[in-house]
């Protein structure tokens, strides 16, 4: 057998990344079998499904690098394509005597719901248009209707319906307890349960991999398929990603769309990593590269209970991500976010690299990374107020001149080496420790009071730009009140 996966997210809203982790776990189980991976747009909804929403849901997973073998730009595998297919289907169901309609109001169905709980029993359809006479060529609901009717699938009431599940375990249904679910609404619209289950037959998916929220949709998906004469896949439900506080997973915990992650300058294979590990290990390992987690994902190691979402355990392993890329290609991935805050690089591609190189031990995002680089690429800039009063005092003048009449010496010869043995020429003359100096050139050159190494930063400044901003700190020391 050869096993196919798919992933079928609605364009109704932003791919967040609770919904994202169980199409990468599909993803991931498809690639380790040597299978295929689907992606099916359920855009049944046409009031609120965009091509907005689309189009960020295919650039979310291309950016993470989840490829898909069969679906979009397919037609075919748009639900909204494949209404005839859902009628046809609902049709033979209504010759069969398999389904039928149903003519309750909504307020019919809200009093049987009241009832229901009135009487402490589950809520659900109590069958009252089970067994009315009706036309086998009955017309489908739509707006041409004369009167306004539901299909509803007619499920078994007696035995069981069992789901083996390949990662939370044998679950037995009592088909007693599932009543008769809507598979057509009276405006024509085919139910979730109804087209789901058409597409995985039509497009032969072995193994269904979802939220463990889909559990009780389950044995009434199998019912259909027993009921249109087609086997049912395998199912893996995945316990849910849950909020640090053990409530449902929302934005308050972080839980914001994959575009969020990436605008704020998260590395596609650091929100790869953390997700694949919600819900799944392998031995202790927690960092994984893409080859890594196709080669080692089994729905055997999946876990049986909830995912806690932790975004600092996320931005952790983006520091590590950060800080093993290729300097080429960090350079260029910061660009954009350089530009984003009005900023330009004032060197070449090989500068904005050696800028990149004294910040990547520090920074944990491609933002943030822009952000520590303001002064660099800055032409003015501003120093801290409380840094100026500690660090630019008068006494400090003289030696911040003669370190910059040094510097100027140096002309062709800017190199890290060369910046330390003025700097300690300027420590002998004036009996100081680096602290003493570093300090004070530092908020000169940076504004404020930490930066990577100084003599780093003065190398990549440059000369000119150096030595202007300590010219200008000297004039700052040198006001009276300094």
């Amino acid at each position: 057998m050869t096993v196919r996966t798919r992933y079928a997210p609605s364009p109704t809203g932003a791919l967040h990344i609770g919904n994202v982790r169980s199409g990468l776990f599909a993803y991931l189980y498809a690639r380790h079998c040597g299978g295929s991976f689907v992606l099916r747009i359920d855009d049944t909804d046409q009031e609120r499904s965009t091509k907005e929403s689309l189009d960020e849901i295919l650039q979310s997973l291309a950016w993470l690098g989840i490829e898909w073998d069969d679906g979009p730009p397919d037609p075919k595998y748009f639900q909204s394509t494949r209404f005839d297919r859902y009628r046809e289907a609902a049709r033979r169901l209504l010759r069969e005597g398999k389904a039928y309609p149903c003519y309750c109001t909504a307020g019919e169905l809200d009093a049987m719901r009241k009832q229901a709980e009135r009487e402490h029993r589950k809520p659900g359809y109590d069958g009252r248009c089970r067994d009315l006479p009706f036309a086998a060529d009955i017309e489908l609901p739509g707006a041409n209707a004369d009167r306004k009717y539901t299909i509803r699938f007619r499920s078994p009431h007696e035995g069981e319906t069992v789901v083996e599940d390949l990662v939370k375990g044998r679950a037995v249904f009592d088909n007693a307890e599932l009543d008769d679910l809507i598979i057509f609404r009276s405006d024509g619209v085919p139910t979730y349960n109804f087209a789901t289950v058409l597409d995985d037959a039509d497009f032969q998916i072995t193994h269904v991999i979802r939220g463990d929220d889909h559990l009780p949709n389950t044995p009434r998906q199998m019912q259909i398929f027993l009921a249109l004469g087609l086997t049912p896949p395998a199912y893996a439900h995945l316990p849910m990603v849950m909020g640090h506080d053990g409530s449902k997973l929302s934005k308050r915990h972080g839980a914001t769309s994959v575009f969020a992650y990436r605008d704020a300058g998260y590395l596609p294979a650091a929100l790869i990593n953390y997700l694949a590990r919600l819900g799944w290990s392998h031995g202790d390992q927690e960092v994984f590269s893409p080859a890594e987690l196709i080669q080692f994902f089994d729905l055997n190691d999946c876990g049986k209970s909830a995912g806690i979402f932790n975004p600092e355990k996320l931005l952790w392993l983006n520091f590590h991500y950060m800080k093993e890329r290729p300097l080429d290609l960090l350079a260029r991935e910061v660009r954009p976010f350089i530009e984003k805050r009005g900023m330009q690089v004032p060197g070449d591609d090989a500068w904005l690299e050696r800028v990149v190189a004294t910040l990547r031990e520090r920074a944990k995002t491609l933002d943030e990374l822009a952000e520590f680089a303001g002064f660099y690429l800055r032409d003015e800039i501003q120093i801290e107020a409380k840094a100026a009063a500690k660090f630019l005092k008068p006494d400090i003048v003289e030696p911040l001149r003669v370190l910059a009449s040094e510097l100027d010496s140096l002309d062709g010869n800017f190199k890290e080496e060369a910046i330390k043995q003025a700097f300690e020429r300027v420590m002998d003359r004036y009996q100081m420790k680096l602290g003493q100096l570093a300090q004070p050139v530092r908020v000169a050159l940076t504004g404020g009071t930490v930066s990577p190494g100084i003599f780093e930063v003065i190398a990549v400044l440059g000369a000119e730009r150096s030595g202007a901003r300590l010219r200008k700190a000297i004039q700052q020391a040198s006001q009276p009140g300094s």
